[in-house]
């Protein structure tokens, strides 16, 4: 499922990109729209989870950026991952 979603992510950007870029016709300039307001809730997700997004195994940087992608579906398996850790240990 996540996969499915992270695909639908990067297709608003690839498709806001092309229609930014005028690759497009002008009736899809909405594309362009939608994926900086994806990417503007995705950056406040980063401030907000932050204590989540940290936990990423990769480099912090890696982190921030997989969450300006894909939001809460990069965050929200970290924090499973933190709350099943934290009933295992007591």
């Amino acid at each position: 499922m996540y996969l499915a979603l992270k695909l639908a992510c990067l297709a608003t950007y690839a498709l806001g990109l092309a229609s930014a870029i005028g690759l497009l016709p002008d009736s899809w300039s909405i594309l362009a729209t939608i994926a900086v307001v994806l990417l503007v809730a995705h950056a406040l997700e980063a401030v907000v989870m932050f204590k989540h997004v940290r936990r990423y195994r990769g480099s912090l940087a890696m982190s921030l950026f997989l969450t300006l992608l894909f939001g809460l579906l990069h965050w929200k398996p970290l924090a499973d991952a933190a709350a099943r850790d934290a009933k295992a240990s007591g």
